[in-house]
């Protein structure tokens, strides 16, 4: 499997912990020994994985808990270190979302989780090309 594949592979199990409110695989699913962050949208920045794992481990066992699905990812590869930028669509609106894995031991893992509000989308501009 290509790293691009692993790491959406990767990315698709984040939203399946999240989907199957399986706090055992969200907790596997986070780097170890790597730095990590959260940005849970509306809340400030956790830095510390046992406070990370502990937030979606409340997240997950709350039933009003939002049911949320992930599209259009694109992945950005750095070495051991993968970017996925995607939506999130939920209950009430649309989020947008970065996920930053990590090669830990062979295995991607997530080392920083940021969603927020999209309140208004903007459409990429088209570089022009420097041939012409």
């Amino acid at each position: 499997m290509s790293d691009h594949d692993a790491v959406l592979a990767a990315n698709l199990e984040f939203y399946r912990a999240f989907a199957t409110r399986d706090a055992a695989a969200m907790d596997a699913l986070w780097a170890k020994r790597a730095a990590v962050g959260c940005l849970h949208p509306g809340w400030t920045a956790l830095t510390d994985r046992e406070a990370i794992v502990s937030s979606w481990s409340g997240i997950l066992s709350n039933p009003d808990a939002p049911r949320i699905s992930c599209f259009d990812e694109r992945v950005m590869l750095y070495g051991d270190t993968a970017l996925v930028l995607c939506e999130e669509e939920l209950d009430g609106g649309t989020l947008a979302a970065s996920n930053l894995f990590v090669r830990e031991d062979g295995a991607w893992r997530i080392a920083h989780h940021h969603a927020g509000q999209i309140v208004r989308r903007q459409a990429e501009r088209r570089r022009s090309s420097r041939l012409n």
